[in-house]
This record gives structure tokens, sequence and C-alpha cells, in this order.
């Protein structure tokens, strides 16, 4: 029996099963994540600058009062959860690969596409 297939020797780290698996994978779901995390902050950005709009004219006619110091410690704690939220997705893309250099990039071009 005449075995025709070409089989890559397990350590070819060009093979397209190695390449597919350890970067082609993780790329494709750092992109995808990256993509909605960008599509969700700017959702957040214009239902919160929405809100703030609103207040803003609430307060104009007269029927609130607003803090300018609270309304900047917000704006902090949103801006640092806005960063650890960011943290946490790269760290678990980085679990998908030994190095997960592929998960992040995906990440930063899917974000940079969102």
């Amino acid at each position: 029996m005449n075995d025709n297939t070409f089989t890559a020797p397990a350590n070819d780290i060009f093979s397209s099963a190695f390449l597919l698996g350890n970067v082609g994978a993780p790329f494709i779901i750092g992109l995808a994540v990256g993509y909605f995390a960008k599509k969700m902050l700017k959702t957040a950005l214009f239902v919160g600058g929405a809100m703030v709009t609103l207040l803003f004219v609430a307060e104009s006619y007269g029927i609130i009062s607003i803090n300018g110091a609270a309304l900047q410690d917000a704006a902090s704690l949103s801006a640092q959860a806005a960063r650890d939220s960011g943290s946490f997705l790269l760290d678990h893309l980085a679990v998908i690969t030994s190095r997960g250099a592929s998960g992040a990039g995906g990440f930063y071009v899917g974000f940079k596409l969102g």
C-alpha cells in the first residue's frame, strides 16, 4: 500500500496544524474579544454620556443639583473599572497560548477594528 499523504513531524513549527492551533485560533479568539470589547466600550460611553447630559439638563431646569466632585469620582471609578476589565481580558487571552502573544495581538487588532 502506497500512502502518499504527507504528515509533518511533531516538532515542525511551520506546519499548518501547529500554526492553526497555536497561532491562528488564539488570534481569531483575541480578534473577536477585542472587537466586542471596543463595541461595548463605545456603547457604555454613549449611554454614560447620555445620562450625564440628562443630568446637566435636569440641573439647568432646577430639578436637581449636581456635585462636581462626586461626578468626577464616578468618572474615575468608571475609568478604573474599564482598565481592570481590559487587563482581565488580556490575562485570560494570555492563557490560550503559551506566550499569549497571538491572542493579545488579535485582541489589539480587533480593538482597533471595532
